[in-house]
């Protein structure tokens, strides 16, 4: 049976259910935290947008992005003020909220304000971070590296449920093909589930360029709306999407990003097909 797991929002109005089998979820919002204006900007566009189309939204942005191709590539603002922020965040538009640790020293102290723990998918197989993590007793996202197939998932689900936690979210997001390029391999989404645990689709980083402008990271966004659909309609319980309302002029990850104005119309496709395809698997 597939595992569900209930996230409930910050004034326990609404329950989030997710699973592989339910109503698609969605994570989404800007890469990283540029400014407090800039994410309380974004969440609140994001909030109406995702509500106009009926699915629940979890808002993402990272305070420190530690893996910059370069030294001079922009990290955020730092976990102080950040988890300030996304406080903020929670507090003023009732929405759960994810973020990136990157050692095991941040867990504790981002699971007081976070309500999921994003683990990157470089560090996917750090021992140390993974058992942080999970001892938040949090729900933790656990990003593929892109140098794993996807049944060795299954040994970092493992650890990341070896105390107890089983509220982990297992996500794909593309694997290395050659130099400065991803691919995905649908397949992946499959077995992933048969973990039992949900899957989430990273739509953006899976189209992204890693290293190829230089000092930083490319991408093609153009493709993200086709491989969205795509991931949707092999089921999973939820897609990762980070957005911006300029992507051009972002400081990080501009060119994978969705543009907040391009999100309706996918979003309303994305949850329709969604819906198609989940009543079929039930039946069949």
């Amino acid at each position: 049976m597939p595992t569900t797991i209930l996230l409930s929002t910050p004034s326990h109005k609404h329950e989030i259910a997710i699973a592989n089998d339910l109503p698609l979820v969605v994570l989404a919002g800007p890469c990283a935290i540029e400014s407090r204006s800039q994410t309380l900007e974004a969440a609140e566009a994001l909030s109406q947008i995702f509500a106009n189309q009926g699915i629940d939204l979890i808002f993402k942005s990272s305070f420190d992005k530690a893996n910059r191709s370069s030294l001079t590539g922009f990290r955020g603002v730092g976990m102080t003020q950040g988890l300030d922020i996304l406080a903020e965040v929670r507090e003023r538009f009732d929405l759960p909220v994810v973020t990136d640790i990157h050692s095991p020293e941040q867990a504790k102290i981002v699971a007081e304000v976070a309500d999921i723990l994003q683990i990157p998918a470089f560090l996917c197989r750090q021992t140390d971070l993974l058992l942080a993590a999970q001892a938040t007793g949090k729900i933790v996202n656990i990003k593929k590296g892109q140098f794993l197939a996807p049944w060795e998932m299954e040994h970092v689900l493992g650890k990341a449920t070896s105390q107890g936690n089983q509220q982990i979210l297992l996500c794909e997001r593309g694997s290395s093909f050659g130099y400065n390029n991803l691919v995905v391999d649908m397949r992946s989404l499959e077995i992933m589930k048969r973990t039992g645990q949900p899957v989430v689709f990273d739509a953006t980083h899976s189209v992204q360029l890693p290293g190829a402008s230089g000092g930083k990271s490319g991408g093609q966004r153009e493709f993200v709306p086709a491989l969205a659909r795509a991931a949707v309609a092999v089921g999973v319980a939820a897609l990762f999407m980070e957005t911006h309302s300029d992507p051009d002029r972002a400081p990080c990850d501009g060119p994978n990003m969705l543009a907040f104005a391009d999100l309706p119309e996918l979003l309303a496709f994305l949850r329709a097909l969604d819906l198609l395809v989940k009543e079929h698997l039930s039946q069949s």
